[in-house]
């Protein structure tokens, strides 16, 4: 999750000309009305030049590229997803391992994606990126679905995050400048709703992405129940990101019309949380239940359970190994969401390391395990045997 909200960089008319530009290359429409590019999920449909800076102005040794690739939505429809691909520039040879990283929640509006934030140095995870491109690893930073591209961010929505995560990394590998091996090692990085999104990633690469070489997956504070975590967070501090996620599940599945449900003062809010970023969408929903903002709760609903459902994490053994922690006084995501995900990938055979953070809570957990997510990845890349609790 995100606690402030970054400057707005609006590039209005760059998106319009990459819209045009799409249009005349014979786009097609997927089924949140947004254009797609035709070709395979990972396939790279435009780059630019960009930049990477963890603070503003502060040098990095690195090249970056703002990209848009294909990747494919929660239902299997084609689209385009943006992202930013960083590379040190360090003399390294041979194979250098890609680490595609899912960012915590940063807002729904366009302002908020990371690859418009992090040429600026205003990428609050980006001191946190760096933590991995200064040990000579690439990394590609998805936007997800809708941020930063036509269409509402599908936020939440775990299987369109997943597929976002792993056309990442394959798109990463696709573009000619960064120089990377298809072939090379890859892990996978991601908490809060980055841990939703790597723990999808991570469920879904063999299916998905089986010629990606991933080595394992480092997720934390990961919503994996929708459902419990909106329950949790109802009323509280965190409540804002329940309407946040609402918003999110109806971008991705129009059918749930969530405009229905939501009475004016209901209205006006996920209207506003559609244009913003995390700081002001959270405090602007904080401390509200959801009959305060409904005139019936749609989380009551057999179609709404459904859909909620279906981004439900613990049904599939994640292939590679995984590292899973999670703040036991976590005040957003419940610690026993996180457990009894670990519980259940154990149950499927799959290789889990978990760790409690028993001092902490949900936004210090992320930053007091980086140094650990990094060793964990580098006995990973160096094929260090694992240390499973399950």
């Amino acid at each position: 999750m995100r606690f402030r909200n970054p400057p707005r960089f609006r590039s209005t008319a760059l998106a319009a000309v990459a819209a045009l530009a799409l249009t005349a290359a014979g786009a097609v429409q997927d089924g949140a009305g947004t254009a797609a590019a035709p070709g395979a999920p990972g396939d790279v449909v435009s780059s630019a030049p960009s930049a990477f800076h963890p603070l503003p102005g502060q040098p990095t040794h690195t090249k970056a590229w703002k990209i848009r690739y294909r990747s494919t939505t929660a239902d299997g429809a084609p689209n385009v997803v943006s992202g930013t691909v960083i590379v040190p520039q360090d003399g390294r040879t041979g194979p250098r391992p890609l680490i595609t990283y899912a960012v915590g929640t940063v807002g729904m509006g366009d302002s908020c994606a990371p690859s418009n934030n992090i040429p600026y140095g205003t990428a609050p995870e980006a001191n946190l990126i760096q933590q991995l491109t200064l040990r000579g690893w690439a990394v590609v930073v998805t936007d997800y679905e809708g941020l930063g591209t036509p269409g509402v961010h599908t936020y939440t929505v775990g299987p369109s995050a997943g597929h976002a995560v792993l056309d990442a990394a394959r798109a990463a590998q696709r573009l000619p400048q960064a120089g990377l091996s298809a072939t090379g090692p890859v892990g996978i990085v991601g908490y809060s709703q980055g841990g939703q999104a790597s723990a999808w990633a991570a469920e879904l690469q063999g299916s998905y992405a089986p010629e990606l070489q991933v080595k394992g997956t480092a997720t934390g504070g990961v919503p994996a129940d929708l459902l419990k975590v909106a329950d949790f967070n109802n009323g509280s501090f965190g409540s804002g990101l329940v309407f946040m996620a609402a918003a999110g599940q109806d971008a991705a599945f129009p059918e749930l019309k969530l405009d229905s449900y939501l009475n004016p003062a209901g209205r006006v809010l996920v209207a506003g949380m559609k244009e913003n970023c995390v700081a002001i969408d959270a405090i602007a929903g904080s401390f509200k239940r959801i009959s305060d903002l409904t005139t019936r709760d749609p989380l009551a609903q057999p179609d709404w359970r459904a859909r909620l459902d279906q981004s439900r994490l613990g049904g599939t053994a994640p292939a590679a190994p995984v590292y899973q922690y999670h703040a036991l006084a976590d005040e957003l995501i419940p610690y026993a969401v996180g457990s009894r995900l670990r519980s259940e990938w154990c149950a499927a055979g799959a290789d889990v390391e978990f760790d409690t953070v028993w001092i902490g809570e949900h936004v210090s957990g992320v930053i007091t395990r980086s140094p650990v997510v990094g060793n964990w990845l580098a006995d990973r890349f160096a094929g260090r045997p694992t240390r499973s609790t399950c």
